[in-house]
């Protein structure tokens, strides 16, 4: 999502507006799951998969798309819902409206856990909110021998809303893994991950006013930057994060059969 490769900067109003236009298209879309109000589609060739482009679509009844733009935001919260989330903290902030992060997660094993560094912006727009992210490099959280550090190219969520106490969720996201995946890996994302990873944050807005009505309910940062207490970040300290510069693991050879049961997500 960087601009020339090269300069990392934080997203603008065409930014945010490319990234509408990408979630409500369908030219260019191939959909490759459509159950129980759950709608999941893929861009790009199938021998370059692993850098592919998957969108997921839910209808959420019951829950206002500024409810679900809260539990996006509460990483207290995330720790609730989130299952294959190993950690994820804020390390510092840009603008109002922008923030630089740490996320990582579990992947199904035999596959090696992934984790990432990146600059986060969001935007409300009436009833309708975004929020997207792109992997930077900070210089005080380096990759870690523990993870393969893998790299958004651009990751996002539109939240639409949808009549009265009900909203549209997209969530668009090309990434990078650092590793030759196999592809029953890539099959199982779109048909399995990907909807239930979209069915349980639906779920985690039906439960969030109650939980935040009992953990600190009047504290929203991302909608009173007043309350930002996290330290300030230069753009100056960051960098873009280029996949080519990062370990690239060779794991199409690993079985199906060996895959963990445990419920993980994307």
């Amino acid at each position: 999502m960087s601009r020339g490769g090269e300069m990392v900067y934080i997203p603008d109003d065409s930014d945010f507006s490319s990234f509408r236009d990408q979630c409500e298209s369908l030219e260019g879309w191939h959909c490759r799951y459509n159950k129980a109000g759950v709608t999941v589609w893929s861009q790009g060739q199938e021998e370059s998969c692993t850098v592919q482009k998957i969108k997921t679509r839910i209808s959420c009844k019951d829950v206002p798309a500024e409810t679900l733009y809260d539990v996006l935001h509460d990483t207290r919260y995330r720790r609730k819902w989130d299952s294959n989330m190993i950690e994820t903290y804020d390390i510092g902030r840009l603008t109002v409206n922008a923030d630089v992060g740490y996320y990582s997660w579990k992947c199904p094993s035999p596959l090696k856990n992934r984790d990432f560094v990146t600059l986060r912006s969001w935007l409300p727009l009436g009833n309708d909110y975004m929020i997207i992210n792109y992997s930077v490099k900070h210089p005080k959280y380096p990759p870690r021998k523990d993870f393969v550090r893998a790299v958004s190219l651009q990751t996002g969520y539109l939240i639409k809303a949808n009549g009265d106490g009900a909203c549209i969720l997209y969530y668009l996201t090309q990434v990078d893994p650092r590793g030759s995946l196999p592809k029953w890996v890539v099959n199982r994302v779109s048909q399995f991950v990907a909807p239930k990873a979209m069915k349980k944050i639906y779920k985690a807005g039906l439960k969030y006013p109650e939980w935040k009505r009992r953990h600190d309910p009047e504290y929203k940062p991302w909608v009173y930057p007043e309350q930002n207490t996290l330290p300030s970040v230069s753009l100056a300290e960051l960098s873009v994060q280029h996949a080519d510069s990062l370990e690239n693991i060779d794991e199409t050879g690993l079985p199906e059969d060996h895959l963990s049961t445990s419920d993980h997500e994307a």
